[in-house]
């Protein structure tokens, strides 16, 4: 009997995200997790935070206590080697081919959501979407201090070229990476500094572009391969996701942490508990794919 729930529960959020994607009405909100969808033999990019933190640590290595922390590792070779090494290192992890996953293929097909939020860096989802000539879209990336000199983030039109912040409003699909991207610029927030700059004006919303608050305005958010047991996670996803609707999901596989099973809560966010690539199939034959 309690099997029997458990199916009808999911079969019936399933058709809740179906209905909602239909009408446009989501907001996918992609993580690095997509990524664990490929063998790490066919992926060559770090497909989490940990991860890319041994690729960073390969090239310059950082002492023991902080090696497994993303943030701080891109912070040591920033202080000790320039903001430029780190740039550069950044780019020959990330500017590079990358096989689209099923999640990226899928949201690459969805009928135009007003806006995708994708925090990782590698640009398969852009490829994608400039592939698709029918399409109209466009980015939006935060920046670091370095490259911002001033700005939070930049516009970037289909093939690349840097626009106005008045173009976005034009925009079908608006693709918001705020953590950067390795293209077209090699834009990246990634070290501890660009995060305690970006942390201290985030609560009242000054990174986040205008035209990205009112496309979250009455929106469901639909987390795919994002987990939350890191504060920067849970940070980001709050504030991107603040004053949007009050009900969203997440597809998320196996044991919680108590910090996620909080953040869930906290925000009226319903867990799938499925794989991600039967979740997103699920879904797909739901809007009749």
């Amino acid at each position: 009997m309690t099997d029997t729930a458990v199916i009808d529960s999911t079969d019936t959020l399933i058709a809740e995200i179906a209905t909602a994607l239909k009408a446009r009405g989501v907001v996918p909100y992609l993580g690095p997790g997509a990524f664990a969808l490929l063998p790490e033999a066919d992926c060559p990019i770090p497909r989490n935070s940990l991860e890319l933190a041994r690729r960073l640590n390969a090239k310059v290595a950082a002492p023991g206590r902080i090696r497994s922390q993303l943030t701080a590792v891109a912070q040591f070779i920033e202080s000790r080697r320039h903001r430029k090494t780190l740039d550069n290192i950044l780019n020959e992890i990330f500017k590079r081919e990358v096989p689209a996953t099923p999640v990226h293929t899928w949201l690459a097909t969805l009928p135009a959501p007003p806006m995708i939020v994708d925090v990782w860096y590698d640009n398969a989802l852009e490829s994608l979407l400039t592939a698709d000539a029918g399409r109209s879209w466009g980015q939006i990336q935060g920046l670091s201090h370095p490259q911002g000199v001033g700005e939070w983030v930049k516009y970037y039109a289909p093939g690349g070229a840097e626009v106005e912040a008045a173009a976005a409003s034009g925009w079908e699909t608006l693709l918001y990476k705020p953590s950067g991207s390795a293209a077209p610029a090699g834009n990246y927030l990634i070290s501890d500094s660009d995060f305690v700059e970006i942390l201290t004006e985030i609560d009242i919303q000054t990174p986040i572009p205008a035209v990205v608050q009112e496309r979250r305005a009455g929106k469901n958010f639909l987390y795919l391969g994002c987990r939350f047991d890191q504060e920067i996670q849970r940070t980001f996803a709050r504030q991107i996701a603040k004053r949007s609707s009050d009900k969203h999901w997440a597809v998320i596989e196996g044991e919680l942490s108590r910090n996620e099973a909080r953040f869930l809560e906290l925000h009226n966010i319903t867990r799938l508990d499925l794989p991600l690539d039967e979740a997103i199939r699920r879904i797909a034959e739901a809007m009749g794919a």
